[in-house]
């Protein structure tokens, strides 16, 4: 299931991600309190199999307020298998990924999500054991992935694996556009930051496909 967050004009508390200039409408809304945009080192994200070069790092620099703009996107190159590496400048906690990828075949299957893992190639990637797996919608609505937090506690890199698309090996293209990160940083020394205290989530309110997590930390808010 995915998770839209439509206009909250109720919702006076006003969060801007990365100093984007906007309307204060569809971007004002709970999964911005949670945004790691600001800790994403995006000089040193790296794409592997991508077609056009700095595509997979221009779909994580879009802001929540651009999360449904079709440009850019990354497209896999030589076959439907895509890497994108992503450090941060903090030592973060996650609570989710945020995915937007489109109805068609060339949609990604499945993502394998690994954690501070130094990943090279397709065969590392492949040898590797995901800290955890999704298995994906094939939809153009935001997916929000909830994570085993246990395992996301002290994260400062991310590996997304992408191995496969729903052609079942007819469409060598996947097409992605657009990945967001929610949950805690912390520096050396302090408490962890961005922490926003809101009433709990119910334990039905939030699932998604392929997970056994439910989405604790989310709101409901005006929805």
């Amino acid at each position: 299931m995915s998770h839209h967050c439509h206009d909250e004009h109720d919702d006076h508390h006003h969060h801007h991600v990365g100093g984007a200039e906007h309307d204060h409408s569809d971007d004002i809304t709970p999964a911005v309190q949670f945004s790691l945009y600001q800790q994403i080192n995006f000089d040193e994200i790296t794409t592997l199999n991508e077609q056009v070069h700095g595509s997979g790092k221009a779909i994580i620099k879009k802001t929540w307020a651009e999360r449904l703009e079709t440009e850019p996107e990354v497209v896999s190159d030589a076959d439907e298998q895509l890497i994108i590496n992503v450090p941060f400048t903090a030592q973060i906690k996650l609570h989710s990924l945020l995915l937007r990828t489109s109805p068609s075949p060339s949609a990604p299957r499945t993502l394998r999500l690994l954690a501070n893992a130094d990943i090279h190639d397709f065969s590392q990637a492949e040898d590797s054991a995901a800290t955890q797996e999704f298995e994906l919608s094939q939809t153009s609505e935001i997916q929000e992935l909830p994570v085993k937090r246990a395992r996301f506690n002290a994260v400062q890199s991310l590996c997304l694996f992408f191995p496969d698309n729903f052609s079942q090996g007819e469409e060598d293209e996947t097409r992605i556009s657009y990945v967001g990160f929610k949950g805690e940083w912390m520096t050396r020394g302090q408490a962890p930051k961005n922490i926003v205290y809101e009433a709990a989530a119910r334990p039905t309110d939030h699932t998604v496909k392929g997970t056994d997590v439910k989405g604790v930390g989310h709101t409901n808010q005006g929805q």
